[in-house]
């Protein structure tokens, strides 16, 4: 596991790793810039600040192995006899090194999880994401990035998978786990009570390695968006955790409002149809008669 991770780091070092990070921080600030809470994980891929445009006091980073750049230092309190508090040697951002499949916090008490690749790297996605389902809060979101098999990038890896067991060929892509589709994830998501929001690809420049071919490719990203849409590299979305038979409640000046404007009846009205008729509505009186 933890080769994985490290070879996943040093390919987004790479031009075409440079080139889907960049979409990702896009994608990423765009979607978590406007929402709310208090609490908000984001768990691997401490290359990407996912959570540099979002506004919640308390943020944590969660790491699943020890990495370059990071070193220990004392337990956090109450987080969990297995967490580690972690900071970064070149970032100012806190960190935990903890399991993605036992999270160091309490049910319903985060409100935004971020997991950017996070499920490829892991050695049981469903268990991740049950834990993620666990901490949300009811209408706590999660958002997840991840690489499309169904790309050119993953029709390239395939080819390199069997190359490779004949005996040559490198991989394109780092050599992680399992890389889930869109569609299936989709599928795990609604097992769990997840209403996917939002849903998108992106980076549909051909599987190269150098970034001149990269840059003049850079067309396809727009034709692509619009005749191939499935067929991107990477996949983005956004899902809020729904709780059965959970009503929001409004502000209380919305029902006070809704009552002081309906109709009332006249009470106790004595006599036969149209018997008041030659009584004036006061609402159309003149003041000044």
């Amino acid at each position: 596991m933890g080769s994985q991770i490290i070879g996943f780091t040093d390919w987004f070092r790479t031009p075409p790793g440079e080139y889907l990070l960049a979409w990702e921080r896009e994608r990423f600030d765009e979607a978590v810039a406007d929402m709310f809470g208090y609490h908000a994980l984001q768990l691997g891929l401490p290359e990407l600040d996912a959570l540099r445009s979002n506004r919640m006091p308390h943020q944590w980073l969660a790491l699943q192995g020890i990495d370059e750049g990071y070193i220990a230092a004392d337990s956090l309190s109450g987080k969990g006899p297995n967490a580690t508090a972690m900071v970064a040697a070149s970032s100012p951002r806190a960190a935990l090194l903890t399991d993605p499949a036992a999270l160091p916090f309490p049910e319903n008490s985060l409100d935004l999880v971020l997991l950017p690749h996070t499920l490829e790297l892991s050695s049981d996605p469903h268990a991740t994401l049950r834990e993620v389902e666990r901490v949300l809060v009811p209408e706590g979101r999660v958002v997840i990035s991840g690489l499309n098999p169904a790309s050119l990038w993953g029709l390239r890896q395939r080819r390199a998978h069997f190359y490779r067991r004949l005996g040559y060929g490198e991989l394109f892509l780092p050599e992680a786990g399992e890389f889930i589709g869109y569609w299936r994830l989709r599928d795990w998501l609604r097992l769990l009570s997840f209403e996917v929001e939002s849903g998108q690809f992106g980076c549909y420049r051909p599987a190269v390695s150098s970034r001149t071919s990269l840059e003049r490719f850079a067309w396809m990203d727009k034709v692509g968006e619009r005749f191939w849409p499935i067929f991107g590299a990477l996949y983005f979305l956004v899902a809020v955790k729904r709780v059965r038979g959970m009503r929001l409640l409004e502000p209380a000046w919305k029902a006070q409002k809704a009552t002081a404007s309906a109709p009332v009846a006249i009470a106790n009205q004595v006599g036969p149809p149209g018997a008041f008729s030659h009584l004036t509505d006061i609402r159309n009186l003149d003041p000044d008669t």
